[in-house]
């Protein structure tokens, strides 16, 4: 005889699962000890939160859903802005949370709360195990919906009498691969046929065109057909960055560099986007480029996006298939390449500014100075992910991991955390605002007793500088927005790991690769000026930024 925990652990061994993350609660105990007795890891963190995060960035890197344990009410609620994080971003997951007793009622209502209903909206499915001999059954069809597209976070409530209940062995159901429907001969036809027709064609490639498994498709559809090409912020690295076709990241909605090639094109084919990101181009009713729309699933009809032409289905087959249609067939636009170089060269101005309080600029260029080509480097979300997006080159797929979609502060750290796990022998870095570093500060010492190889850069300005800057653009007074900071370099020190603080411009890039060298936890307490969002993002742009908002 086994018990419900036990089954469910031998489920999750069945889907491959190697580690779990959380915080378990004693509704929870019955699993764990099922876990102390099997091959999983568990990753303790220091709030439920962090463990959502890390177990997202697992299945944003991966493509195979990581896992994380919370507890019922407090703990289970704690998972909601990793849930969020993980349907918005279309990143595999699944969450684990324990309940009371279903049969019976010991504690009365102490800390119910109804997680399956308050999980609904977050999650792709959310349902609570009733009974152990349907536990394989429940965790297959999880992993299943977890993985289809849209990617996203699956929930199983499991009550602690479910858990512990003895039951006869139940067999765990074996794990088949998934297809994806292919897109239909007329729909690549008319595509085929506008592309043609199409004098300055142009590629946006989308959050889902960074799907682990696309890289090698995309990028050998942009060579062979030899389009231009743009990336929004999340579909960054799906195509190297180091492509002489590569025009640049739409960071704004409109008014950039990057948008004057999306002026000069009458047909934009955009591979892998969703709404769900912030516009990376404002589409017009009537006079702008016409749309393709070519991913796994129909486009979201939005004021800002409204294709014209839809290919549906995977979207590996569908550029495979294009690009049989198209290759020697196009001709290339000289006019994009001047236009080219006039966008890189505009975001490569005052990359080595000598100014300190350092600039935006100059933290993107000494950063990408000391990461190799497979290193990744993690973004919170503040004010600096504007300017790593327009200024950070990438060239390995899934190196610059930003969120464009919930947006949410706190989850650099533990994505980073979750990047050094996975791969050890690359260089890994969380680059943080101080506002979202000390909403997961506590991860320091998860961190630190994982024993991780892990740089994390904190862009100092005492304040929420994002909405700061938003607020003195919109012609509000400054007000709200700033805080106190402890001392990084002993907050640092405090939890085992190092700390140094630049001083000086020069002393940045030295520190950033002593930091690597050096090995183990190391923390950057490095000033920022942000001076330079108003004189680039507003003055020499001559206002045409609309709304950069908090994305």
């Amino acid at each position: 005889m086994q018990k419900g925990s036990d089954l469910l652990v031998k489920a999750l061994e069945n889907e491959g699962v190697d580690r779990i993350f959380g915080v378990p609660g004693e509704e929870n105990l019955d699993f764990l000890e099922s876990l102390r007795n099997s091959r999983i890891e568990l990753v303790l963190t220091r709030h439920e939160q962090a463990a959502a995060f890390m177990a997202a960035t697992h299945g944003r890197l991966t493509g195979r859903p990581g896992v994380c344990l919370a507890t019922l009410g407090p703990g289970a609620l704690n998972f909601s802005t990793g849930a969020a994080y993980a349907h918005l971003g279309a990143w595999p997951m699944i969450l684990i949370t324990g309940q009371k007793a279903v049969m019976s009622a010991k504690q009365a209502r102490f800390q119910i709360v109804d997680i399956v209903a308050s999980m609904k909206p977050l999650t792709k499915m959310t349902r609570q195990i009733v009974s152990p001999a349907a536990i394989p059954a429940m965790v297959r069809d999880a992993f299943r919906v977890a993985m289809e597209e849209r990617p996203g976070p699956v929930h199983l409530e499991l009550p602690e009498d479910v858990a512990g209940e003895e039951v006869e062995d139940v067999p765990v159901i074996p794990v088949h691969a998934l297809d994806r429907p292919v897109a239909s001969p007329a729909a690549l036809d008319r595509a085929e046929a506008a592309i043609l027709a199409a004098k300055r064609p142009l590629v946006m490639i989308g959050a889902a065109g960074s799907r682990p498994w696309l890289t090698e498709a995309l990028s050998a559809f942009v060579a062979r057909t030899r389009l231009p090409f743009f990336n929004t912020q999340m579909g960054k690295g799906a195509v190297t960055g180091g492509s002489n076709l590569y025009m640049g990241t739409a960071a704004l909605s409109e008014g950039d560099y990057v948008h004057e090639a999306v002026a000069r094109a009458d047909l934009i084919i955009a591979i892998g986007h969703h709404t769900i990101e912030k516009p990376p181009f404002l589409m017009k009713s009537s006079g702008g480029p016409k749309v393709i729309h070519i991913s796994f699933q129909s486009a979201t009809v939005e004021q800002v996006y409204h294709p014209d032409i839809e290919v549906l289905g995977d979207i590996g087959a569908s550029v495979d298939a294009l690009a049989d249609r198209l290759e020697n067939r196009l001709s290339g636009d000289e006019g994009m390449s001047e236009l080219r170089q006039k966008i890189l060269a505009h975001l490569n101005e005052r990359a080595d500014e000598d100014r300190f309080p350092v600039t935006p600029q100059r933290v993107v260029h000494d950063v990408r100075q000391a990461v190799p080509d497979d290193g990744i480097v993690c973004l919170d979300n503040g004010m600096y992910k504007i300017w790593f997006a327009r200024n950070y080159r990438t060239h390995v797929a899934n190196t610059l991991l930003l969120d464009n979609a919930l947006a949410t502060m706190g989850a650099g750290l533990p994505s980073a955390m979750m990047a050094a796990m996975l791969y050890p022998k690359r260089r890994v870095m969380a680059v943080c605002g101080d506002g979202g570093f000390m909403m997961n500060s506590q991860e320091m010492e998860t961190a630190v007793r994982l024993g991780l190889n892990l740089v994390v850069l904190i862009l100092n300005d005492n304040a929420y500088g994002m909405i700061r800057w938003k607020q003195a653009v919109d012609g509000f007074e400054d007000f709200g927005m700033q805080f106190g900071n402890p001392d990084f370099v002993k907050y640092a020190e405090a939890y085992g790991a190092k700390g140094s603080r630049v001083t000086a411009v020069e002393e940045l890039a030295p520190m950033i690769e002593a930091a690597f060298a050096g090995g183990g936890v190391h923390l950057l307490d490095v000033p920022i000026d942000y001076s330079e969002n108003t004189r680039v993002l507003v003055d020499e742009l001559r206002n045409r930024v609309p709304d950069v908002g908090c994305a």
